[in-house]
């Protein structure tokens, strides 16, 4: 394959996202909850593996940060983003609670967990939902094709078409950086900026 086949395989996989039903809604109520915590200063917390884990970190950095407008700093906490809390957790309990250890202490009602998996099935952000559903979270998955076990979990799933790990996560790019532009302009709104 060259460059401008994969380029194409990957437009194609973020067209046909576009065509997902029921994507706008899950989207729409996934900005209007984001929005609605961070302006509160709710916590927003974001969690996934892998490449996942970076992208977590990502959507972190682009809201506890800048993304496009000057404005104050938000409440946005990567759950993979403390190696030793991580580590130490994993050690001496297991990897499959690592998540939710961090919603049980992070989370508040009203707030909203961002909860990334791919498949859908990955046991740790599986438990990181389960907690944050306890805790009166909302929760907004990006997953790939079918949602996987997140997706009768999620108050709205973010869904890419695909089987395909990588274009799962060019998919998920897309629609966070969506959430991301989104979000902002409602708080800076909100904040009269």
């Amino acid at each position: 394959m060259n460059l401008t086949e994969y380029l194409h395989q990957s437009a194609a996989v973020v067209a046909a996202t576009a065509e997902t039903p029921g994507l706008e809604k899950a989207m729409a109520d996934g900005v209007k909850w984001t929005a609605a915590a961070l302006s509160a200063r709710l916590p927003v917390l974001v969690c996934g593996n892998g490449g996942s884990a970076a992208d977590a970190q990502h959507i972190a950095g682009e809201l506890d940060g800048r993304f496009l407008k000057e404005r104050r700093s938000l409440n946005v906490i990567a759950l993979t983003a403390n190696p030793a809390v991580l580590t130490a957790w994993a050690n001496d309990y297991d990897y499959e609670s690592v998540f939710a250890r961090q919603v049980e202490a992070h989370g508040r009602p009203g707030g909203v967990l961002l909860a990334l998996s791919t498949s859908g099935n990955s046991a740790n952000v599986v438990q990181a939902v389960e907690t944050a559903r306890r805790e009166q979270m909302k929760v907004v998955a990006f997953t790939g094709q079918d949602g996987g076990k997140l997706g009768p979990m999620a108050h709205a799933l973010l869904t890419v078409p695909s089987r395909h790990t990588p274009r799962i996560q060019e998919g998920h790019l897309a629609l966070y950086h969506y959430l991301c532009e989104m979000v902002e302009a409602r708080v800076t709104k909100r904040d009269g900026l």
